[in-house]
């Protein structure tokens, strides 16, 4: 009779954990997936902040090394060759659909994630590539709530949810050469 107990609950344990594994695994398939992406820049503290219009405490820079001044990220702009150290990183992504994008701020200046039909120009005119010109979407800057909806600040993530089948494209409207594709399948 004890050997019978014994089996009896040796068959109960098991299956009461093979239940839990099983609620465990299916709650799992219902959070949703998450793909990151940062958005970089190195921003030398010294020479931002002591810009008008910016406050004092615009560029919050912790990168080792940022020196990238306002004055040269301007200039490299006009002459068609952006800082390559404000960027998305991944560049492009591919996620499967129902996968949520949390973008991170990592860099020492606030970004938009501002989604576009076509990649162009953003809403600061001196910091466009020649000739190009402020895509609809970045029009009216931070005036214009979907663009504000966008912003990230230094140190902080938005998350992207309920991207269609088909691909996306992203763009910081403030330094518009900060562009992503993602590809949703």
């Amino acid at each position: 009779m004890m050997n019978r107990m014994n089996w009896l609950l040796a068959v109960l344990i098991l299956a009461c954990t093979t239940h839990a594994l099983a609620q465990g695994d299916s709650r799992r398939e219902h959070e949703p997936r998450v793909a990151q992406v940062v958005a970089l820049d190195e921003c030398d503290p010294a020479t931002f902040n002591a810009a008008p219009p910016l406050a004092p405490d615009f560029c919050k820079s912790v990168a080792l090394g940022a020196s990238t001044t306002l004055t040269d990220l301007f200039a490299q702009a006009a002459a068609g060759h952006p800082d390559p150290k404000w960027d998305f990183e991944p560049d492009t992504l591919k996620i499967k659909e129902g996968t949520e994008v949390k973008v991170t701020d990592q860099g020492g200046e606030p970004h938009t994630f501002t989604e576009v039909a076509h990649f162009g120009g953003g809403f600061i005119p001196g910091l466009n590539a020649p000739g190009e010109e402020t895509v609809p979407e970045c029009s009216g800057g931070f005036t214009n709530i979907a663009v504000a909806r966008t912003r990230i600040l230094q140190g902080s993530s938005m998350q992207v949810s309920g991207l269609s089948k088909g691909e996306h494209r992203f763009q910081c409207c403030i330094h518009p050469w900060m562009r992503m594709t993602v590809e949703v399948k």
